[in-house]
């Protein structure tokens, strides 16, 4: 397995195994705690692992989580996705940067995603098997999502979304969750301040 470094957003890596293939199919390692080290993540702190499945042009995003955010570890384990990672960290070099990504179960490759990025994906097949590895629990109150067709972000969305959920259609603009975000920080600034001069 290799980890490479994503130079359009700092600290996102790709990790790409290696499937050894034959008449019966292939066998790929998928997660290896050794090469998560390696980049300089704790490979135990990954707490909790989903999968979601998605038929062709479904859309899931654009999402992230308040508080003290959620690191993952992403990866198309059936079928195809386009894959995108915005960066939301305001003290991060690659601010408001975004990637995108082809993830499939032929490669197995996983993404990992930093906590304060934003993520979304569109199925390409007519079944698409996404896994999700995080490194908290799922809180559904932190749950942020930012509109997948905000015109400043500008995502080149591959095909015509046939369905998304209520949450992902009615979501705010990139500017309106800055802003929201921003005052949650500026708020939690002054108590830190306060807590040090009390």
């Amino acid at each position: 397995m290799k980890a490479t470094e994503v130079p359009e957003i700092a600290g996102v890596y790709l990790f790409e195994p290696t499937p050894y293939a034959d008449e019966r199919g292939f066998f790929c390692r998928t997660f290896d705690a050794d090469v998560v080290r390696s980049v300089g993540l704790d490979p135990h702190a990954f707490v909790q692992d989903s999968v979601s499945r998605s038929v062709r042009g479904v859309l899931r995003g654009l999402h992230l989580r308040s508080g003290a955010g959620e690191a993952k570890l992403v990866r198309c384990s059936y079928g195809r996705i386009f894959d995108v990672v915005v960066d939301l960290r305001p003290d991060s070099p690659t601010y408001l940067g975004r990637v995108s990504f082809e993830l499939s179960g032929e490669t197995q490759a996983t993404l990992y995603i930093p906590a304060g990025c934003a993520h979304g994906f569109q199925a390409l097949t007519e079944t698409a098997d996404t896994s999700y590895r995080i490194d908290r629990p799922h809180d559904p109150s932190e749950d942020v999502t930012i509109a997948f067709d905000d015109p400043e972000l500008a995502i080149d969305w591959p095909l015509p979304v046939t369905s998304m959920s209520q949450r992902d259609r009615e979501a705010p603009s990139l500017a309106e969750v800055l802003k929201h975000e921003v005052l949650k920080h500026e708020v939690l600034k002054h108590e830190v301040l306060k807590h040090k001069e009390g």
